[in-house]
């Protein structure tokens, strides 16, 4: 029991890591059934078009997945076409190209990994360059040998070739080899990006190390209480609206935050080490406290009067 705790902890404090780790391995499991299952290449003057598809358009299908599932595009978008300087204020830039980047990065995990197995296997590869015009390319892979010209885009199908069964196999050898060094060159940079992104963002701080990690902790447990408690807050305010329907009763007093403040805790937030706020929520939450029985004009922190909900949004908070 104890042992089962401890791979537990790891896995909480790893969950990045491990959804990452999932992600790539189930796009690399993908692609390999993919190209067993549905991949035939044509043989013809179609190669070149058909690799290419296999070869990318799936990576581009799965970072456009990336983008739509992430929960921050939709934190940055909602809304940005009503008001225009959640984007595009000055002091919001910085703060949209920096979430951009981390949506792009978190995105393009299962893309990246499908390109780079997909080389690593060779076959689309080996159909797209079968196809190719030019000419130089196909005699320095085809060497001398006969009939390789003529019968290049054929070569991926055995049948159909005419070519010597040994000179088949060294050209699609080289082929593939071309393949494989290009998807271990990927890889490698991919990883060294990736090191050197982690270096100049951790570099770039506004916190040490340990309160980096409090940091981190504090907006997990965020977010999951937030999830928790507003679907339990959205219950209780349909149950009493229903109930006050069907039993034609005046609604029972019930506090809801008003657009204003929906808008102040979506809104991007850059840590300030003057005051210390972890979160929107968070700085919303010590600002406004401070007048907790004051109803200001702006109505950003009024407490007090109950509000009900006039809009309907279907994003999640992060």
């Amino acid at each position: 029991m104890e042992k089962f705790k401890t791979v537990l902890t790891l896995a909480q404090k790893q969950q990045t890591s491990l959804s990452f780790g999932f992600v790539a391995l189930f796009t690399a499991g993908g692609e390999q059934i993919f190209s067993s299952a549905v991949f035939r290449c044509p043989c013809s003057s179609w190669n070149f078009v058909y690799g290419c598809v296999f070869l990318l358009i799936p990576s581009l299908v799965l970072l456009l997945l990336g983008y739509l599932l992430s929960s921050k595009t939709w934190r940055l978008l909602t809304g940005c076409c009503m008001n225009t300087s959640k984007i595009f204020k000055s002091n919001n830039i910085c703060g949209t190209i920096k979430v951009f980047v981390q949506v792009t990065v978190n995105a393009s995990v299962a893309p990246l990994t499908w390109v780079a197995v997909a080389l690593l296997h060779g076959s689309y590869y080996e159909c797209a360059m079968t196809g190719c015009n030019n000419t130089a390319y196909i005699e320095k892979v085809c060497d001398g040998k006969s009939k390789c010209f003529q019968d290049f885009h054929r070569l991926p199908c055995a049948g159909k070739s005419s070519l010597l069964a040994s000179d088949r196999d060294d050209v699609l050898l080289e082929i593939r080899a071309q393949s494989q060094v290009l998807g271990w060159m990927l890889i490698a940079t991919i990883t060294v990006i990736a090191l050197a992104f982690t270096c100049v963002t951790r570099c770039r701080s506004p916190v040490s190390f340990l309160q980096l990690k409090f940091w981190m902790a504090y907006m997990n447990h965020e977010n999951e209480l937030f999830e928790s408690l507003a679907t339990e807050h959205a219950k209780n305010l349909a149950q009493r609206n229903v109930r006050s329907f069907f039993e034609s009763t005046e609604p029972p007093a019930m506090k809801t935050p008003d657009n204003k403040a929906w808008e102040k805790i979506s809104a991007l937030y850059k840590f300030s080490t003057k005051d210390h706020y972890y979160s929107k929520l968070h700085k919303y939450v010590e600002t406004c406290g401070e007048n907790h029985n004051k109803s200001t004009r702006s109505g950003e922190c009024d407490f007090e009067n109950p509000t009900v909900l006039n809009f309907v949004d279907g994003s999640n908070f992060l």
